[in-house]
């Protein structure tokens, strides 16, 4: 790693979240910290670095094309971090890992799709373990609040005796059509993507002397989430349960709900019809490429309209002898502006930064952020503006 030319590459910069992660870095990379640009299209990767401002004038730019491993496994051979934003991962991402994982290269990308993670875990794993490569998935807000509030919330709370979280999402934001095509593939791929999570969960085990389980909770009003709330069967309570098998401090007996906050009991009712034809209509082929027509990758919403964004994801959290009615309470919340676009370059770009740069845990292969990265990279996302916080009773 000493001996590498970069310490960050950002893959994908051309795209809309890729160009606005190297407009972080451009504003906010330590002095001294080595970066560049990696794409298939060297005229729009040189157009990115002139919007990137003069202090980016002599940001390297690198040829990479997915179709090619040879020039991906030249990006990874040069860097320390790969930041990818090329998607839907399913699609475009297996030859990056590959590539990091051979060259004992860190790795990040912002995937919700829970398919592509075992698959890569699959594949990938053990490799990246021998390497000493870090691939740490779902660096964006999918999944860093949840996984980084959820353990936030444990260490409020006592060590050493069973541990229950009920987390709660709630937001204001567009989507782009890059995640609007990946959302597609998620919906489209529900059958394989279960049958890897089996083969995965048959191979990781479960923790020795410790349990952990996802309890799925039915819709209900909740006062502290302020409305109706619904289970979210997203990646991001899958992460959540990954970093509680890995790490001893999430107690010896842990639970996790995850729900959206959808607020009065109509639009809950409404929108669990929405999703229920769009996850049919995903089913059939001509209806999901009919469907994938009405938002093309590249497209994102305004700066005026994710100046108005913003998200909340609250915490209850409760330690002691489940349905005891005595023990330890805690309220939690963690709180940022526009969570698809604004905040996920953020969280993306300050999660190389980490491993580029922090003193952080001896582990290697597919790690959460939680287990990879920690209380360091949530330092550095409270003060780059991510607000974790504990909830006055």
């Amino acid at each position: 790693m000493a001996d590498r030319r970069f310490d960050i590459v950002v893959f994908g910069a051309t795209g809309f979240t890729g160009a606005l992660t190297a407009e972080y870095l451009a504003r906010h990379a330590p002095a001294g910290t080595r970066w560049a640009l990696a794409g298939r299209n060297m005229d729009k990767l040189s157009g990115v670095r002139g919007r990137l401002g003069e202090g980016a004038a002599e940001t390297e730019l690198l040829p990479a094309d997915v179709s090619d491993p040879a020039s991906l496994r030249a990006m990874a051979e040069a860097t320390k971090v790969v930041i990818t934003t090329v998607g839907p991962y399913i699609r475009y991402g297996e030859g990056v890992v590959a590539a990091c994982a051979a060259a004992g290269t860190d790795y990040v990308d912002l995937t919700g799709e829970p398919e592509f993670v075992d698959r890569m875990w699959l594949g990938y794993h053990e490799r990246a373990e021998r390497s000493g490569a870090r691939i740490v998935h779902s660096c964006g807000f999918d999944s860093i609040p949840y996984d980084l509030g959820v353990q936030f919330t444990a260490e409020q709370l006592p060590e050493g005796v069973p541990i229950s979280i009920e987390g709660f999402m709630r937001t204001k934001a567009s989507i782009s059509g890059g995640t609007y095509q990946s959302t597609l593939e998620i919906l489209g791929g529900l059958r394989s993507s279960a049958r890897l999570a089996r083969e995965r969960r048959s191979r990781e085990g479960n923790p020795t002397g410790r349990r952990v389980k996802g309890v799925t909770g039915g819709p209900h009003p909740d006062e502290f989430a302020g409305g109706w709330v619904a289970p979210f069967p997203t990646i991001d309570p899958v992460t959540v349960l990954r970093s509680a098998r890995a790490l001893d401090r999430y107690g010896p007996d842990f639970r996790y709900s995850h729900y959206v906050v959808v607020g009065p009991l109509p639009m809950l009712v409404g929108l669990g019809v929405a999703a229920g034809v769009g996850v049919t209509l995903a089913q059939i082929p001509p209806a999901r490429e009919a469907l994938s027509k009405l938002m093309s990758s590249g497209e994102g919403p305004s700066e005026e309209r994710r100046a108005k964004s913003w998200f909340s994801v609250r915490f209850a959290g409760h330690a002691g002898h489940f349905g005891t009615g005595t023990g330890t309470d805690v309220r939690t919340e963690v709180r940022g502006g526009d969570p698809g676009y604004g905040e996920t370059s953020k969280m993306l770009a300050e999660s190389a930064l980490c491993l580029a740069h922090d003193d952080l845990p001896q582990l290697s292969g597919q790690l959460t952020p939680a287990v990879a990265m920690g209380p360091a990279l949530r330092r550095r996302l409270e003060a780059a503006g991510i607000e974790f916080k504990v909830l006055d009773d």
